[in-house]
């Protein structure tokens, strides 16, 4: 955690929509921390249309099987 991204949780509540602009503009992470240890961290959500691979995968025939009849070992 660097100390520039924490932040006491009073100066917290005093700056909370200005840090969370700044969040989620930089992506960044902010650490809240009450008596200097840390209790919060506010972190950027992921966008709804980040693009994915679910479903874009298809599997044809049988994956796990042995892909030969038989092996040939060289003696």
């Amino acid at each position: 955690m660097s100390s520039k991204n924490a932040i006491p949780a009073g100066q917290f509540k005093a700056r909370c929509l200005a840090l969370l602009d700044r969040v989620a503009r930089t992506g960044e992470e902010v650490v809240v921390t009450k008596h200097g240890r840390p209790v919060a961290k506010v972190v950027p959500i992921r966008p709804a249309n980040q693009p994915s691979l679910v479903g874009s995968v298809k599997t044809r025939g049988d994956i796990v099987g042995p892909i030969l009849d038989e092996w040939e070992l060289d003696q």
